[in-house]
């Protein structure tokens, strides 16, 4: 049986930083895995906008190649990705990712490969080919700001429950049928 609730913290839910809503969602993830919660279990949009915010993370730290590289270029990410971007209005966004898959298609397998083998840093001009600053521009960031997009996805979603830490972790406890250890 799925976890069909979406759980933010009071505090996230109050706080003037968009960030925090999706990083209390990101929280309550990893605490389900951490749990040895199946992905498969965890309510869908929850995850599609942790990805999200992984995806934003990658590309604001090292551009489009670090997500190539880190995500290992996984075809189900990209599809969460990308409906994702479509689901919280990142029209820009969405298509500058699928402009920047459509180059990672028209790669060879054997260039890609070597990419994700390879090491990041350093000159590398399949690295080079991969990044795109259009995602930094006033025209899609300026425009289509990702975290704020993100979290308030999160924060309107009708699936969407605001608890406090207490009630969080009892709604937790009561889904995988134990107490869990808090730190």
């Amino acid at each position: 049986m799925e976890f069909g609730r979406i759980i933010i913290s009071e505090n996230a839910a109050n706080s003037e930083n968009p960030q925090d809503i999706i990083n209390s969602n990101i929280s309550v993830i990893n605490l389900m895995r951490e749990e040895k919660i199946d992905d498969d279990l965890i309510h869908e949009d929850a995850l599609m906008s942790y990805y999200l915010d992984y995806y934003y993370t990658q590309y604001s730290q090292g551009n489009f190649a670090q997500f190539v590289y880190n995500s290992g270029w996984n075809k189900e990410l990209n599809e969460l990705i990308e409906e994702g971007l479509q689901l919280i209005g990142a029209e820009k966004h969405l298509e500058l990712f699928q402009a920047q898959a459509k180059k990672v298609r028209l790669m060879s397998s054997v260039k890609l490969a070597k990419f994700l083998k390879g090491k990041l840093e350093g000159i590398n001009p399949i690295k080079d080919a991969l990044n795109n600053d259009t995602f930094f521009s006033p025209e899609i960031s300026g425009k289509e700001n990702l975290v704020e997009l993100n979290a308030a996805f999160l924060k309107s979603h009708p699936d969407t429950e605001v608890l406090s830490v207490d009630e969080m972790f009892a709604a937790l406890e009561e889904f995988v049928g134990r107490e869990i250890k808090r730190e």
